[in-house]
């Protein structure tokens, strides 16, 4: 069994966290939206908490996340396609980490999903009356929407500068994945004011008991 074959089969086992909706457990850390997809499955290291619920759950994250302007009834399937876009992405992360090859079906998932954030015209009446050629707005469809988050994770993963600038938090007990955009590109903790104090805060008391 491939790597990428272990963490599909593990999302499937992946418990609820006993509450009606994922939001309050969502967070914003990850710099860009592929990567805050991917912090939807919270607690990798340990339980495993599962964030996006049903395919509501997921419709209110693309909300909150800014990549749906409203609410709009999930079509069919929508929420174990988002999850499987996320752990693809996942697999594209933690290769990037280790400097390995990324799976080979996890690319082609991700490379799937691209067709949907493609160009889409619209043709529509201009300030004038008269028919103007334009661009659908990306945020009209929960796929339009996982679309572009793939379309964000293949520049992502595509480059090899922006590579070299993806994270997973060296707190033990977080999972965090973010973008380190500090000027160094040295960040280490997915949030200062989280894991980074509490870093802080146990070196201090190593040094004050040494």
């Amino acid at each position: 069994m491939s790597s990428y074959d272990a963490v599909m089969a593990v999302i499937r086992e992946v418990p609820d966290g006993g509450f009606a909706s994922g939001a309050p457990y969502w967070y914003w850390l990850g710099g860009r939206s592929a990567l805050d997809l991917v912090n939807t499955r919270r607690e990798r290291w340990r339980r495993d908490v599962e964030t996006l619920l049903d395919a509501d759950d997921l419709v209110r994250w693309l909300v909150a996340a800014g990549l749906l302007s409203a609410p709009v009834a999930p079509p069919r399937g929508v929420l174990a396609e988002a999850r499987a876009l996320r752990e693809a992405i996942d697999a594209g992360v933690r290769s990037a980490v280790a400097g390995s090859a990324m799976d080979a079906r996890a690319l082609t998932l991700v490379d799937d999903w691209l067709v949907h954030a493609g160009s889409r015209p619209q043709l529509v009446a201009g300030p004038d009356g008269q028919p103007a050629l334009s661009e659908r707005a990306p945020a009209d469809s929960p796929r339009r929407a996982l679309g572009m988050i793939a379309l964000d994770a293949a520049q992502m993963l595509g480059d090899p500068a922006q590579r070299l600038r993806i994270r997973i938090c060296a707190a033990a007990d977080c999972s965090a994945r973010f973008y380190d955009r500090s000027p160094a590109g040295r960040r280490v903790w997915c949030s200062m004011r989280t894991c980074g104090n509490v870093a802080k805060a146990r070196r201090h008391r190593a040094r004050t008991r040494a």
